[in-house]
């Protein structure tokens, strides 16, 4: 992912009148970060999309703004979309310092294969899509390759605590959560409808109304 870059203008449209930027295939964004003026900006809505499905949240990337000479180094911090999920809205992206650590929230990658998925009738579950880690930007992963291959029996598991990290990385989860488990597919059950007889003599019945 490196050498990912987004090109950027300086924008004077402000509040509801934006509407008429996004109309135009352009999105609203902001640049702010440690010490930082806030800097209104817009993108090309086409190139931005494209810069958020390679880059996510957690990979850095320059930030060209027409008015600068040099890139600046940013990650994007929040992605605001329409209540269908498809429109974006604006875009907040995060200026980083190569002295200041940052938190982000880091996808994991399943990779490999696990021995004991080769019988039926078994089930990988994974329940942790991200890891959140502190660290200098030059440390921060764009993924957390997780290895299958030490799953060789049912009802084994890979935790927090059994990753290997560089040193410099510091790991906000729980180190016993869970994050992928090879399990016994629950068997169907089938109702069985039962039919009861009930005998006369069972319960008694009322007297005739006159």
């Amino acid at each position: 992912m490196e050498g990912l870059t987004l090109k950027a203008t300086t924008r004077d449209i402000l509040g509801k009148k934006t509407r008429f930027l996004r109309r135009q295939g352009i999105t609203p964004a902001h640049l702010f970060g440690h010490s930082l003026k806030s800097l209104a900006l817009q993108c090309d809505t086409a190139e931005l999309q494209h810069l958020i499905a390679q880059a996510g949240t957690s990979t850095l990337f320059n930030l060209e703004i027409d008015s600068e000479k040099r890139p600046r180094k940013v990650l994007v911090r929040e992605i605001q979309k329409d209540v269908f999920g498809k429109q974006l809205l604006h875009v907040d992206f995060y200026q980083i310092r190569k002295t200041e650590k940052i938190k982000a929230d880091i996808p994991i990658v399943l990779v490999g294969e696990a021995p004991a998925m080769t019988v039926k009738r078994r089930l990988l579950a994974q329940t942790l899509a991200s890891l959140s880690v502190e660290c200098l930007p030059d440390k921060l992963p764009p993924e957390i390759r997780v290895d299958l291959s030490p799953l060789e029996e049912v009802e084994q598991a890979i935790h927090v605590k059994d990753l290997v990290l560089d040193p410099a990385i510091t790991v906000a989860n729980n180190p016993n959560q869970l994050i992928v488990k090879v399990s016994e597919k629950a068997a169907k059950v089938e109702e069985e409808v039962v039919e009861v007889e009930v005998e006369a003599a069972a319960e008694p019945e009322a007297p005739p109304t006159e």
